[in-house]
């Protein structure tokens, strides 16, 4: 399939206009114009570069790509690095960052829903970037924790008491602990996210509402695998997941 037209299907499908974000999202490293075969991880690190040209993929497809707002702009050490492999061996590299976390299908959002046994029937908050959703059963924190922890083969920080019974849940995937608030005032049991500060951990005891930091990786796991299997299936592009032991 030609690059350009597997770009121009992600980009609708993804509806990456309506997104304003802390990074391009498409093409980040023009390589070979036919994509035969997709690599797909979290983050476009050294390591997922080595293993899509080891396994012989045209595109590396991950959430977190490159040239973010914050990013030094000169392309020496590390970042030389990545785009010298890459482009030795022909490599495209495409990123979606925003609009797949909130994609109401393939986003790391609704597919975390999918791996943690969670209903997702709202999305909210900051670009629709927040789910809200209920577990079928209601569960005390401590059970709910050890779910977490079955699920994502990570022990998720929690702060909370693990009696409380569960079963509102919001959830954000990544580092969206900045949004607990959103959750504390949408009149949840708890809020799921990938990562946790300070402030998060006097906030939970003073509302009772449970803050779980599940792993910034661990809950960004799926969404790019759905995009993935979703190209596989509308053009028949075969794609394998490159993982990460990222422990953050």
């Amino acid at each position: 399939m030609q690059r350009n037209e597997l770009m121009t299907w992600i980009h609708n499908q993804l509806q990456v206009d309506v997104f304003k974000d802390y990074a391009p999202n498409g093409l980040q490293l023009q390589g070979k114009a036919e994509i035969g075969h997709i690599t797909c991880a979290v983050t476009a690190s050294l390591a997922a570069i080595e293993a899509a040209v080891a396994n012989g993929s045209d595109l590396l497809l991950v959430h977190h790509g490159w040239f973010w707002k914050s990013e030094p702009t000169v392309i020496t050490d590390w970042k030389f690095k990545r785009i010298q492999t890459a482009m030795q061996a022909g490599l495209n590299i495409a990123g979606y960052h925003l609009p797949l976390d909130a994609h109401p299908q393939w986003g790391n959002n609704a597919q975390l829903a999918h791996v943690l046994g969670l209903k997702m029937q709202a999305q909210f908050g900051h670009q629709n970037l927040l789910a809200q959703g209920v577990l079928q059963d209601a569960l005390s924190l401590a059970d709910f924790n050890q779910q977490i922890e079955t699920a994502l083969q990570r022990q998720p920080t929690v702060i909370g008491r693990p009696e409380k019974p569960i079963q509102r849940v919001a959830w954000c995937t990544g580092g969206a602990q900045g949004f607990f608030q959103d959750a504390i005032d949408a009149g949840v049991d708890a809020y799921i996210t990938g990562e946790i500060s300070e402030a998060q951990y006097h906030l939970a005891n003073e509302t009772d509402v449970a803050f779980i930091a599940a792993g910034h990786h661990a809950t960004e796991r799926y969404g790019i695998q759905a995009l993935a299997s979703a190209i596989e299936v509308e053009f028949g592009i075969a794609h394998q997941f490159f993982d990460e032991a990222n422990p953050a």
